[in-house]
């Protein structure tokens, strides 16, 4: 398989972040790492930190919820709802940022996400992430928060972990 590293992001409306990346591995085992909580739980933080919590009850309805510490001790808490499922295919969830006084089963201010996963040439995956954040201001907070070096770091672990799976 050719090298395939490289990340794009792309912001096809005002409202959306389009992140695309292709995994040299094979699409089933790409979403097994995308959907086995052991799995989440390695490659979720980057390398940022380590993941105290990766609760998935992965079933339309059902809820997940991640929370990481940073290495500088400092904790980020996201959870959400699934919405779709079609198993190795796609995965459309909500998805709250969890700030100080956040309830847990709260929709309240959500982003919704849609995760694609593509068979491309060679046995490699195309990983399509497309957010929907509501709102142009939203967008851009997401696009500044500096997410481009942890979801890179995020799918250097995942080509790792489903090469380590086949």
């Amino acid at each position: 398989m050719a090298p395939t590293n490289t990340l794009d992001i792309s912001f096809p409306t005002d409202e959306e972040i389009l992140i695309t990346r292709t995994v040299n591995a094979p699409r089933h085992l790409v979403y097994k790492a995308w959907t086995t909580p052991e799995l989440v739980r390695r490659w979720w933080p980057g390398r940022r930190g380590g993941m105290t919590v990766a609760d998935m009850d992965f079933r339309v309805g059902g809820a997940w919820r991640y929370v990481m510490v940073t290495h500088g001790e400092f904790e980020v808490a996201f959870h959400g709802t699934y919405r779709e499922i079609v198993p190795n295919e796609r995965i459309v969830h909500t998805e709250v940022m969890e700030t100080p006084g956040t309830r847990t089963d709260s929709e309240e201010g959500a982003v919704v996400t849609t995760v694609t996963f593509e068979e491309a040439d060679g046995g490699a995956t195309v990983v399509r992430i497309r957010t929907n954040a509501g709102s142009k201001e939203v967008r851009d907070m997401i696009a500044q928060s500096g997410m481009e070096g942890g979801v890179r770091e995020q799918f250097e672990i995942i080509e790792e972990l489903a090469a380590a799976l086949g």
